[in-house]
Order: structure tokens, then C-alpha cells, then sequence
């Protein structure tokens, strides 16, 4: 197959969000694939699963594989299984919640000895959630970006209630995967809500789905 067509085709990225549990991992991802925000908080056991196409600079589109891995798993036989092979890793804190932070610590580890015999490495961005509440903030933003240029991350700061910045918090990572650019004027636009097609995954297996428009239902193998 030569790159042009490869470039045509759609791309698939798995992308696995993690961190404490009520750091909002779920609502994350929920804002993301359906616009919406739940106000009571359910833990998330085992694995929840989403996807959701976009479209990136240069018409490429892009179906993401969302993967919301309860906060309970982190000692877990299967999280090493869930993160192997994921493309892009989104390690998702409480910035009200500096324990949330401090343990991240734990969960990097645990991603980067995950992939140490896969040949895929993530892209992997640190993710502050809930900006909504920035007058209850317990994690000073210094010490983020630290975090960030001490590992290499992306550093993303988002509200899942509000969707401030989610879709820009994936954009960013599905483009990083793929080596796009993303200009100053795409990144300013992205900081709002913007819609997407989603998709439906139809597997026994799948936690959760998203039901889309039957114009936008795809398949995914």
C-alpha cells in the first residue's frame, strides 16, 4: 500500500484515560463522546469504553478508541492488558485533589512498564481536571508543568463539566500520534465545545456505548 492511500484511509487510535477514581476520568471521556455531564458520581469498575470520530488538519479523520479504566484497577491483574498497546494515555488528576496528583507517580510507572516490550510508545499528556472549581485548586500549576517537562508529557488542563478544553485535550493527542500540526488558530477554536461524528462499537464485551445519528454509525473492527 503506498503512503497516499495509507494517508486516505481512516485512522483508528486507542487512547486510555487513567488516574485516581473521582478524578473524573468518566466524565471526561462521556463529555467527549456525547457532550454531556453526569452530576452524581458512579465508580467506574473494571472498564468503560467509548468511541468517537473526529477530524484532524489536512481532512484527516480519526476514530478514537476511548478506554476509561476504573481507578480501583491500579494493583489489578488487567491493567497492564489494558494500557498495552494504547497509542495515546491521558493520566487524568483532580486539581482539588493533590492526592490525585501525587499518585500519578504510581500510575506513570505502571504505563511505562506496560509498554516496555510493545512497540508502540504513547504519547502520554497530563491532564488537570475540573478548572471549573479553579478557586478550590490544592495542585499549584508549576508543579504540573514540572511533571510535564520532567517526563515529556503534553500538559492539558480541562473542565469535564463545563467541556472547556476537552475536545483540544484530544486533538492534541490524536495529532501528536500522527505528527499534525496543529496551528495557534485550530487550538483557540478547539477550546470550546465542538461536535463530532460518534460512533457505535457493537461488541458483547463493551461496557458502554455511544449510540450515534444512523447517518454517523460505524463498525468498528
Amino acid at each position: 500500500m503506498s503512503d497516499s492511500e495509507e494517508d486516505g484511509q481512516e485512522r483508528q487510535l486507542k487512547v486510555v484515560l487513567i488516574g485516581d477514581g473521582a478524578s473524573g476520568k468518566t466524565s471526561l471521556a462521556t463529555q467527549f463522546a456525547q457532550e454531556a455531564f453526569g452530576k452524581q458520581y458512579k465508580q467506574t469498575i473494571g472498564l468503560d469504553f467509548f468511541l468517537k470520530r473526529i477530524t484532524l488538519p489536512g481532512n484527516q479523520n480519526v476514530t478514537l478508541q476511548v478506554w476509561d479504566i476504573g481507578g480501583q484497577t491500579i494493583g489489578g491483574k488487567m491493567l497492564d492488558k489494558y494500557v498495552y498497546g494504547a497509542q495515546g494515555v491521558l493520566l487524568v488528576y483532580d486539581i482539588t485533589n493533590s492526592q490525585s496528583f501525587e499518585n500519578l507517580e504510581d500510575w506513570y510507572s505502571m504505563v511505562k512498564k506496560a509498554n516496555q516490550e510493545s512497540d508502540i510508545q504513547p504519547v502520554i499528556a497530563l491532564v488537570g481536571n475540573k478548572t471549573d472549581l479553579e478557586h478550590m485548586r490544592m495542585v499549584k500549576v508549576d508543579k504540573h508543568q514540572r511533571f510535564c517537562q520532567e517526563n515529556g508529557l503534553i500538559s492539558q488542563f480541562v473542565s469535564a463539566k463545563t467541556g472547556d478544553s476537552v475536545f483540544l485535550c484530544f486533538q492534541r493527542v490524536s495529532a501528536e500520534i500522527l505528527g499534525i500540526k496543529l496551528n495557534k488558530a485550530e487550538m483557540e477554536q478547539s477550546q470550546r465545545v465542538v461536535k463530532a461524528d460518534i460512533v457505535n462499537y457493537s461488541q458483547e464485551t463493551v461496557a458502554r456505548t455511544v449510540n450515534p445519528p444512523r447517518s454517523s454509525m460505524c463498525v468498528v473492527q
